[in-house]
């Protein structure tokens, strides 16, 4: 394969192992912490409309799929791509940041929530991937 289809496949593979992560821990989180009775999570409207029923708690298990799944994206990235550059890590990062940012639109998450989940769970998550990747033997 040449350079450039591997850096593509490096950060592709990432972007799919991070979103894979991201949904095993939310479904993991669904299993430890129950959904607020009466809340419909089934989809992002029924989401919207039950956010007030959710307290703290219910936020512990998104943010860990928010940072868990751009650490592991960010890592798979870089531990593929040719040179172990920061490229990868920053695009999983820029890519899942995005995402947080919509859906704190969509979502009427509280403030605390959609601060903290964007500025602690996925740049320093990238950054950190990206460093464990460099890691020699691993």
């Amino acid at each position: 394969m040449n350079g450039l289809g591997r850096k593509i496949l490096a950060v592709v593979a990432g972007l799919v192992a991070g979103s894979l992560v991201n949904m095993a821990v939310l479904g993991i989180g669904g299993q430890v912490i129950a959904p607020p009775a009466g809340s419909d999570t089934s989809t992002t409207e029924g989401l919207a409309a039950s956010m007030h029923l959710f307290g703290a708690r219910h936020f512990v298990f998104p943010f860990l799929a928010h940072l868990v799944g751009t650490l592991a994206g960010a890592w798979l990235g870089t531990r593929l791509y040719p040179g172990r550059r920061a490229l990868p890590a920053v695009l999983v990062g820029a890519f899942f940041l995005a995402g947080g940012i919509a859906a704190s639109v969509m979502l009427p998450a509280p403030a605390w929530f959609i601060a903290a989940d964007l500025v602690l769970a996925y740049g320093p998550a990238a950054w950190l991937g990206w460093r464990l990747a460099q890691v020699r033997g691993r």
